[in-house]
This record gives structure tokens, sequence and C-alpha cells, in this order.
């Protein structure tokens, strides 16, 4: 077994603190990467507080993990030792359904592995990427430019793909206006996203001093949620909202902002169930819609457009001892945009 280190929460009533364990020897189609850089993500807290399910304890979260190949299994033909790697949400999947035949393993119908707080297929708990180290099979590895800041280039594989993959499958681009609802981590990669596809952007926020900050993401146009001028004006305007907002908010006040047959896309996660009026929705054949993150072909796409289009995260490095005082900021909105462990602190 392979000895590593982390940052693990040993219960939902305790804070992450270091921690020992053991990962898998490198198989055959395995490949090792040592962690340079993990970002960090609003699920990590959510999942290690048990907000939506019961977790698996001790628990080492995080899933926007790049770094540096150290070892590969005999079998491995797409990488090698040296290289820079990534791993995102999930480390396995059955490889046979027709959803991971299609590359949207993200959908497996036996269930994804999740990269933490899940049980992989032999029914060993996963441990995430606040560590030195970790094992996964070949085809759950991304190839990671040497183009882009490696620190910055960690959130793509989590905030990044999040929002890639809803516009890329919509098909939003030149000729649409796109809304984003939230400026924060995956807002911010919404806007550069959208802007770099050709869609019309707005940002839909209730913090007025985050206007200069969203132009020069990108954004063409800024609404202050909390103005009823505002809103007013835009009524009916917006072909899809994207919606990244994981607080509680009013879902029929942004779907009447949506033209006849809009969507608006949920990619955030609120602790509480959505309330919606009928009407929101029939009052224009509106849709409302969810989606995950992208497959692995697809989070692939994503790195290599972020590589030619020069789009990272905006980020701010931390230490992990920091990362409990973090967790308390990300809850203010006090970050911009993303927190990123440099494991070399570990």
């Amino acid at each position: 077994m392979i000895q590593a280190k982390a940052y693990a929460a040993q219960t939902p009533e305790t804070d992450l603190a270091p921690w020992g364990f053991e990962r898998r020897e490198v198989g055959p189609h395995d490949v090792q990467i040592e962690i340079l850089f993990c970002g960090v993500c609003h699920s990590d807290l959510h999942q290690i507080k048990n907000d939506w399910f019961p977790g698996i304890f001790p628990m080492v979260p995080g899933h926007e993990i790049v770094g540096k190949i150290v070892k590969v299994g005999d079998h491995v033909k797409k990488f090698k030792v040296d290289e820079l790697a990534g791993v995102g949400c999930m480390v396995d999947s059955c490889q046979v359904c027709e959803n991971c035949k299609d590359g949207l393993e993200q959908y497996c119908l036996e269930g994804s592995t999740q990269t933490y707080n899940s049980n992989d297929r032999s029914g060993v708990p996963t441990y995430g990427g606040y560590s030195n180290t970790i094992v996964v099979r070949e085809e759950f590895v991304l190839h990671v430019s040497d183009k882009l800041p490696l620190a910055a280039t960690a959130p793509l594989l989590c905030a990044g793909i999040t929002t890639y993959s809803p516009l890329r499958h919509w098909k939003v681009g030149k000729g649409h206006k796109l809304a984003v609802l939230g400026l924060g981590g995956l807002g911010h990669m919404g806007v550069k996203f959208g802007a770099a596809f050709g869609a019309e952007v707005t940002v839909l926020s209730t913090s007025p001093s985050k206007e200069v900050e969203a132009k020069a993401l990108g954004a063409h146009h800024f609404v202050v949620t909390s103005d009823p001028e505002h809103v007013k004006a835009v009524s009916g305007s917006f072909d899809f909202i994207l919606d990244t907002v994981s607080a509680e908010h009013d879902m029929n006040l942004y779907l009447s902002l949506l033209r006849t047959n809009g969507t608006l896309i949920g990619v955030g996660v609120p602790s509480q169930p959505y309330s919606i009026q009928p009407f929101s929705l029939l009052a224009g054949r509106k849709s409302m819609a969810g989606s995950g993150i992208g497959g692995i072909p697809e989070t692939q796409e994503m790195l290599d457009f972020c590589a030619e289009h020069n789009i990272v995260s905006d980020i701010e490095l931390i230490d992990i001892k920091d990362i409990t005082a973090s967790y308390e900021r990300m809850l203010k909105g006090d970050v911009r945009y993303r927190f990123v462990i440099d494991m070399a602190t570990l």
C-alpha cells in the first residue's frame, strides 16, 4: 500500500485536520499522481457537514486535482511519468452502460464512483485531493496543458466543466442572450465560457459592487436583482439563465426573466428543494433543467478549449492549514473566485 497524508474530517462536527491513510498500489491500468494543487469547492463543505446525505468518515474532500504523474501501470497507454495530469469529480464508472459508452460517465446507470465520499467498485471508501497523492485508473485521468498556470487550472475540473457542459449541451452561443445568476466560483466561469462562445452575457447579482468585476470577466451587462427597476427592465428577455447559486432563492422571479421557450439551467445545489409555481413555467412554455459535471471526453475537450483560449479560474492560493478559515470566508462570499490549496503546504 502507498502511505498518504491528507487533511480529513473525522466527523461532521469536527474541523479538517492532518490524517494519515493508505492508497492502493498502482495496478496495471492505474496512474499515480503527486497532487500539487487542489481546488476548494462549495460541495466540499456541504459534504463534510452532511448537508446533502450521510457521509463516509473520515472524509478527505477535494475533486479539483492537478499534479504530476509519478508512476503508471504496465498497461497504461495514454500517460507517462512526469506529465501533468488532472482528476475531477469521478474516478470510476461501470464503463459498459449506454451512458458510459456515450462518454457520459457522470450519468452512469450503475452510479459513477466519486473522487471522495464514495465507495469504489470493491467497496473501499474513496479519498479526495486534500492529499499529497492519488491513484486513479487511466480512463479517469485527464491531460493538463503546461500552457496555463497549474494552480488556476485546478478549478476547471469542477467549476469549469460544471458550467462548460450545459452551455455546450444547449448550444449556447452567438445570437443568444445568456444570463449568469451568481458571480461566485461557478458563475465567473459561466461568464468566461459564455463570452468565449459568443453569447451576449448578463450577470444577475444581488451585489452592485460586483459590476466592475463582472464586466472585466467578459459580461456585457449587469443587473442588480434586488432593484425592482433593474429586474423589470430585463423581464422576459433571456434565452438561457445559468443558475449557479447554492443558497435559497426565488426561482419564480428568475423564470419570469426568460423569454418564450427560454430555459433556466440549474447547476448550483441549494440545501432545500426549489419552490416553483406551475404558471412560472406554463406562461411562456419555459423549461427548467439541471446539469451535472461533464463526462471524461467533454472534460478533456474543455481543458483543451481553455488551453487554446487562455481561460483559467480566478483564484486565491491558500495553505492547507487555513482551510477552515477559508470555508468561513467562502460562506460569506469572500473569495474571488475560487480557493486553491497549495499542497506543498501539507
